[in-house]
């Protein structure tokens, strides 16, 4: 009814899949989120099916990429699997609340863990294509583990990595891996299933490479992203104009469709509808692809408005029904020698 004409399900989250996984439970014993409702169903079969019928795409969010809970049983049954500081340690504080570890996107066992899980999902399900986010690399401060130490000395003579972590040639190698690594999974996922849209939505480039190694702008030089969907969550809309016109945004609508990610609001921080309405009027004036909301339960709840209120809202910001953005490959094939 709101014209919606895409759906990201999360299917990875909180060490767990959301979805009946064999993949999962052979490293973890279980196959599915434990969490009390999910059991006995195929959630992502479910979203599949009402999505397809409502005549909207369906593209399943591995929303936590590399990043896990601290005592999941994920992290738990794979230590080694971890990253660390200089110190030794693990625990990295998300929003000064969650306690989170990170897997080392660099060690092949790892590699090879989410890569069966993406490719369990194309094989098996009638998707659209997968979506990568901000966590499918890690925070700069991290890298300091035994394997990524002694990998780094094995392509440096023998020396150690540097100990400043925004180091830019330490940011770059560790940057690069994980480019690496990206780029050997989107051509196995295209091999199972070459229709399947591979999607990324990261933070603005800046951010994204020096906080969390994640180089996005040159996975789309490199022809590996074919939609993209940047993550402006910004109170201030002057803000959000800016960075909506940094240089590796418009070089990537010259190949690809580019969306905004907006914040609908979050548990305890309602966002008001004039504040969304502001700011999908100032993508629309840009010219961008399409809008991608975080996240739907505080599209109507989660709000100090009323839901009948928001809905109403909705309707009348989206009024016609709108295709979504054709998907073509990516023609940039003009990678960066100097960057």
């Amino acid at each position: 009814k709101a014209n919606f004409n895409t759906l990201y399900p999360t299917v990875w989250n909180w060490g767990y899949t959301l979805y009946p996984s064999e993949i999962a439970k052979s490293f973890t014993g279980l196959p599915l989120d434990p969490t009390e409702g999910l059991q006995g169903r195929d959630i992502l079969a479910e979203m599949v099916e009402l999505g397809h019928d409502q005549g909207m795409s369906v593209i399943p969010w591995f929303e936590f990429g590399f990043m896990a809970p601290a005592d999941s049983t994920l992290a738990k049954a794979h230590p080694e699997w971890l990253t660390a500081r200089q110190d030794g340690s693990v625990i990295w504080w998300e929003g000064k609340v969650h306690q989170r570890v990170w897997l080392n996107p660099l060690r092949p066992d790892v590699q090879q863990f989410m890569t069966d899980l993406m490719v369990e999902i194309v094989s098996n399900y009638d998707i659209d294509g997968i979506q990568l986010d901000d966590h499918f690399g890690y925070p700069s401060e991290l890298g300091y583990d035994d394997y990524t130490v002694k990998l780094y000395q094995a392509e440096h003579e023998g020396k150690i990595p540097p100990k400043d972590p925004q180091d830019p040639d330490w940011v770059r190698w560790r940057a690069d891996k994980i480019t690496n690594y990206v780029e050997t999974l989107f051509h196995t996922i295209k091999k199972h299933n070459p229709k399947a849209i591979i999607s990324v939505s990261p933070n603005p480039q800046e951010f994204s490479l020096n906080s969390f190694l994640l180089d996005w702008y040159r996975w789309e030089r490199k022809g590996l992203i074919e939609e993209l969907v940047v993550q402006l969550y910004r109170d201030r809309n002057d803000t959000l104009i800016r960075e909506l016109e940094q240089p590796e945004i418009l070089a990537a609508r010259e190949h690809i469709p580019v969306g905004i990610g907006i914040l609908s609001g979050l548990k305890g921080r309602p966002i008001s509808w004039s504040k969304i309405r502001q700011q999908v009027n100032i993508a629309r004036r840009h010219g961008f692809a399409g809008i991608s909301f975080f996240f739907y339960e505080s599209l109507w709840n989660l709000s100090t408005e009323s839901p009948e209120a928001r809905q109403t809202a909705l309707k009348n910001l989206f009024n016609d029904p709108a295709q979504r953005p054709h998907v073509t490959d990516n023609r940039s094939n003009c990678e960066l020698s100097a960057s």
